[in-house]
């Protein structure tokens, strides 16, 4: 397996450089499968498939990486080394459900206010925390889509108890002799069979909620991201909705900008989807702060975003919408001018040239937006090969660098996964601990950074959407980890003949979930609340290691 380097044959410091070493290629490799999934987001014909499958199943992979690799080898070998795998799939669960899930709610904090025995969020406030805001009035209001996700999560616990209880009924008898009966076996096999029923019941799930408001706002969050930073033109990042809208609605007359009118709806899902990516640019081109917008800012804001549209043709279009002469257009306005320009093929301009009018418009917003945006947007440049091409080829290009980070990702994490399981047990031999609670600590670390970043990202949006968002992404985590990553723990034990000593943290980690499944069944969580759960991640690691004292595996 490559790397070949043996962690026995290495010093501290080498073995500390091969930690850190194959840590963060996992990191990585993480973040690749992360970024290449949120990159397929942008395409709407794979956006259900995305979120309800790829997007789970590969941020799961890295564990169940080390899971299978810490099992393998001779059975001696993999009995020892499986409490590598065991610990990376405690650890993983139980971090997510805690440290970023506190951090979470420190990040998306608001003022509760609580009438009538409610409790709501000051989510429409323009300040939404206030100066004096204390630890116990202060917090996240807990949505019932949380409520559902912690349901079906603690219901994806059930595979424990399949092998937990017969296993502690045998050992109370005195049955298993420290081997490994044929009976406790199948109970393996059994535990194994509903963790596949529940990570394709836990898909469809997923499948069937791929359309609602948590799975378009990621979506919103990408494109806005392509688009502001501008890896993608507004036509690429727009392309594949607009393609399909216009392919349910052939209208013959749609074909040039004249036959268009202002008054025009644009439909009311690409209006929502135009609403949330280009409004914070709008506040960034409206210099003069008027909210609206001048023929200049217009002509700034396609150019950056790379809109080959001619002068002429930003005039005509303006013209349309600005009905009463005054030389600027109104928000919603923008918008029905950004569908046009979306929906309305137009003559390219790059072999016609501007001419000195279009010239001045560009310098005149130029020197507009100088100083008056400041630190907003920026304006580094451009890959040639995205940004530049047409629509229908920049979608292509994003399939491409999308598909080409996930195999990448992938190929990283079963490359490393192996030497970092060697790596993590040598660890524990020259310290003299169980392996089982290096990788607890150590694993998570590379293995569900992005998802830490993410969810505290998203909760720092502070609306009650961000919040799911980021609550239903840690849950949906934990719910992986107890179908797809606990399925190959139940396959090596069965295939493989290993025995299951696991009982101490069989019994951590159902409590974890259990002890989150009812802490989502308030209205809400404070911040005193996330310092408890943020505690719960140490406080599980003393109660494995008690159990274990007291002999519980």
């Amino acid at each position: 397996m490559i790397p070949s380097i043996e962690p026995s044959e290495v010093g501290l410091t080498g073995l500390i450089w091969l930690l850190l070493s194959y840590g963060y290629v996992l990191f990585r490799a993480s973040d690749l499968i992360s970024e290449g999934s949120e990159l397929l987001l942008l395409v709407p014909s794979l956006a259900g498939l995305v979120g309800g499958v790829v997007l789970p199943l590969l941020g799961a992979v890295p564990d169940g990486a080390i899971m299978l690799f810490s099992g393998l080898g001779s059975i001696e070998t993999a009995q020892e080394t499986l409490s590598v795998g065991v610990g990376a799939l405690a650890g993983s669960t139980i971090l997510l459900l805690t440290v970023p899930w506190a951090v979470s709610i420190y990040a998306g904090r608001v003022d509760l206010i609580t009438t009538d025995g409610k409790t709501t969020g000051n989510y429409k406030a323009k300040q939404k925390l206030s100066d004096f805001a204390t630890y116990e009035d202060s917090g996240v209001v807990i949505t019932d889509e949380i409520k559902h996700g912690a349901l079906v999560m603690l219901l994806t616990t059930s595979p424990y108890f399949l092998i937990q209880i017969p296993c502690s009924y045998l050992e109370i008898k005195n049955e298993t002799n420290g081997s490994l009966p044929e009976n406790e076996k199948y109970y393996a096999l059994v535990a194994l069979i509903f963790c596949l029923a529940g990570f394709v019941g836990y898909m469809y799930l997923q499948i069937k909620a791929s359309q609602n408001d948590e799975a378009k706002y990621r979506r919103m969050e990408k494109m806005k991201e392509m688009l502001m930073s501008k890896k993608l033109s507004m036509s690429g990042v727009f392309y594949d909705m607009i393609e399909q809208y216009l392919a349910k609605k052939k209208d013959s007359n749609g074909t040039e900008y004249a036959s268009i009118g202002a008054g025009d709806e644009p439909p009311k899902e690409i209006m929502e989807y135009l609403n949330a990516v280009l409004g914070p640019t709008f506040t960034k081109y409206d210099v003069d702060g008027d909210k609206t917008l001048h023929e200049a800012e217009i002509a700034i804001f396609f150019r950056d975003f790379h809109e080959d549209v001619s002068e002429e043709e930003i005039h005509s279009l303006f013209a349309k919408f600005d009905t009463d002469g005054n030389g600027s257009i109104s928000y919603d306005e923008f918008l029905k001018l950004c569908f046009l320009i979306l929906s309305a093929p137009h003559e390219s301009t790059t072999d016609r040239g501007r001419d000195d009018n279009m010239k001045s418009l560009i310098k005149m917003a130029n020197a507009m937006t100088e100083t008056a945006m400041g630190d907003g947007l920026e304006h580094d440049d451009v890959p040639e090969e995205i940004a530049q091409l047409p629509p229908e080829q920049q979608e292509a290009a994003v399939k491409k660098k999308a598909f080409s980070m996930l195999a990448l990702g992938t190929i990283l994490v079963l490359l490393f996964s192996d030497p970092m399981v060697d790596v993590m047990q040598e660890i524990a031999v020259r310290i003299n601990i169980n392996p089982f609670y290096v990788s607890f600590v150590l694993a998570p670390l590379a293995s569900n950074a992005s998802e830490v970043l993410a969810s505290s990202y998203y909760a720092s949006k502070k609306t009650s959407k961000t919040i799911t968002v980021s609550f239903s992404a840690l849950m949906g985590a934990a719910a992986m980890n107890n179908t797809f990553c606990l399925s190959i723990f139940m396959g090596l034990i069965y295939f493989r003949g290993l025995a299951w000593q696991y009982t101490s943290e069989t019994i951590a980690i159902v409590l974890v979930q259990a002890i989150i499944y009812f802490m989502c069944q308030k209205d809400h969580q404070t911040i005193m609340d996330a310092f408890k759960i943020g505690a719960i991640f140490p406080a599980s690691v003393v109660l494995i290691a008690t159990l274990t004292a007291l002999g519980f595996d």
